[in-house]
């Protein structure tokens, strides 16, 4: 791990819901140099373009789908990863299966916004959530307190669907990219 503070979003395609996240993450941490974003999939349409529906959506929230190329997830960017954020709890398990190391640092994209913004630790925490990667831990040893919520931590898959199921995709990733921009752009390294 290095100076950089490394977030890895992954989806199946790497299309849709990833790269919107990763833009959307772009977008919102212009200001914090020292965080870089980027997206694979689990099954990868490699070299492929963002879905057009799914860039739409990025444009209509302000961000720019522009020179983005679908890539594959691999163990190796997993690993490095310091955060890595996924569609979908099935995704995550893929993840972790692919990378076990990366246990602790593996969240759906929902599931962390949940857990930032409800911190279930905050009366018990030795130290302030001013360091990213102890608020991470912090959350991975809470995780149990939202796994319950089942299919409501997944951004159904919105490929190949109306654009309504793309708007709803969009609208949830961008609630939850904005808590977790938030965590990121506030604490430190």
């Amino acid at each position: 791990m290095s100076a950089t503070y490394d977030v890895l979003v992954v989806c199946e395609g790497n299309l849709c819901r990833s790269p919107l996240a990763e833009r959307l993450l772009r977008l919102r941490l212009a200001d914090a140099p020292d965080v870089h974003v980027s997206s694979a999939g689990t099954n990868a349409s490699v070299g492929n373009p963002m879905d057009p529906m799914a860039a739409a959506e990025l444009t209509r929230l302000g961000g720019d789908p522009g020179d983005f190329a679908a890539r594959q997830l691999t163990a190796e960017l997993a690993r490095a990863a310091d955060l890595v954020l996924t569609a979908t709890r099935a995704q995550r398990s893929l993840v972790v299966g692919m990378a076990p190391a990366a246990l602790k640092r593996t969240f759906t994209l929902l599931e962390m916004a949940v857990l930032l913004d409800e911190r279930p630790w905050a009366d018990r925490a030795e130290q302030p959530d001013d360091d990213r990667r102890a608020v991470v831990i912090r959350a991975s040893d809470w995780r149990s307190t939202v796994s319950g919520r089942g299919e409501a931590l997944d951004i159904p898959d919105p490929i190949g669907r109306s654009v309504e199921v793309h708007r709803t995709a969009a609208e949830v990733a961008d609630l939850a990219t904005s808590v977790v921009a938030d965590f990121l752009r506030g604490a430190a390294g």
